[in-house]
């Protein structure tokens, strides 16, 4: 009986998605929840996992084609494995041992990478779920010959379609910059104490909890000692009204290949330093396997974007509309200042708040990351909440 592939509900903003790489090809066998193909949403990328052990049997949608949600994209019949009866076989045919599944896989993007290039998939190594072929393994394949080749001049130009999740990022971007009054103030932190902090206990913190000790829960917990001090940063405008809120649901920046993303840790006021550090990093890793749910990507009361990961010295964040503020982290770089008199080098970092002006005056922008200021430069201020 043939059994439907349907695109899996996304959120009810989400009508409409691009159908990405299709992990298993037609008569191929998929064990039950293994991933079968890419769906691609303006918020994320998921997995449809099969339903059964099977193999399938029609693809309906191919790679950069369009879905509504609820559409079936393809069929499967449900069976055993075949490993088994396979091998066997070969044995009993005098061939060597080796089961149809670890034969490469060639995804269609790779393949038409393969042909426009001109090299043999058994040339590249494959970094896909069970070895696959990706385009972007071609890609990293043909880079490196070139690199090792001898310069040339190269005028070829790629025009390939915008996926959804960028499409969306860039119509949100504008949008914000369209609607909103958009302001950055900044300042720099002295992360000396901080880092003294992280130096003088990291061992004994990640032996009880698992985790390092990384720079972003201290951001997050002074970010929410400052929303507190200015809730209009924490607050929203909903038709012609003020939303303001007495929790802080912070969303953290995380690049992918695909886009940046903006998982949202709720109730972040309620989190300790672990929490956040384990959260945070079940987020990058959700990310990079494309395993964000739409739930932790909604919603969210004010953001921390830090660019200093990618080596970014000083920049002016975007808001993620509708919230009213983001705070942007940067590299940390020793930099000669005056303390006391005496010029001294200390680990410096200059920070960053994009305000919406409708919402937030200058006084209150200044005064919210000056008071992520001070309590990174004196994480007993968190403790104390003072």
């Amino acid at each position: 009986m043939a059994v439907e592939l349907k695109v899996p509900d996304l959120g009810e903003s989400i009508n409409e998605v691009q159908i990405g790489a299709w992990l298993i090809q037609e008569g191929e066998y998929a064990k039950r929840d293994e991933p079968v193909v890419e769906i691609e949403s303006e918020k994320a990328t998921v997995e449809l996992v099969a339903p059964v052990g099977g193999k399938v049997t029609q693809i309906l949608k191919k790679t950069g084609d369009t879905a509504a949600i609820g559409a079936i994209v393809g069929y499967m019949e449900a069976s055993e494995a075949p490993e088994a009866s396979a091998t066997t076989a070969a044995k009993g045919a005098g061939a060597p041992s080796a089961s149809p599944d670890t034969e490469q896989r060639v995804m269609p993007a790779a393949r038409r990478a393969l042909a426009e290039a001109g090299v043999d998939a058994k040339e590249v190594q494959g970094s896909g779920p069970g070895g696959r072929l990706l385009k972007e393994d071609v890609q990293a394949h043909v880079a490196a010959a070139q690199a090792a080749a001898p310069a040339q001049g190269s005028r070829e130009e790629e025009i390939v379609p915008m996926s959804p999740m960028r499409r969306a990022i860039a119509k949100h971007l504008v949008n914000a910059q369209q609607v909103a009054a958009l302001l950055t103030t900044f300042n720099e932190v002295d992360m000396s104490a901080v880092m003294a902090l992280r130096s003088g206990h990291k061992a004994a913190f990640e032996k009880k909890y698992g985790i390092k000790l990384g720079f972003m829960s201290f951001f997050v917990k002074a970010s929410v000692e400052a929303l507190k001090e200015v809730p209009e940063v924490n607050a929203e405008i909903r038709d012609d009204k003020i939303v303001y809120r007495n929790y802080q649901d912070i969303a953290v920046a995380i690049g992918t290949p695909k886009g940046l993303v903006t998982p949202v840790l709720r109730n972040a006021e309620a989190m300790g330093f672990a929490e956040i550090e384990l959260a945070i990093a079940e987020f990058a890793r959700k990310a990079r396997e494309n395993k964000l749910s739409m739930d932790e990507l909604r919603g969210g009361t004010f953001t921390i974007s830090n660019g200093g990961v990618y080596g970014s010295l000083l920049s002016t964040p975007i808001v993620n509309a509708p919230q009213s503020g983001i705070l942007g982290m940067h590299t940390i770089q020793e930099r000669p200042v005056a303390v006391d008199g005496e010029v001294v080098i200390r680990p410096m970092m200059y920070i960053a708040l994009t305000y919406d002006h409708r919402v937030i005056d200058g006084r209150g922008a200044v005064t919210c990351l000056k008071r992520i200021k001070e309590c990174v430069e004196n994480p007993a201020r968190i403790l104390l909440e003072i």
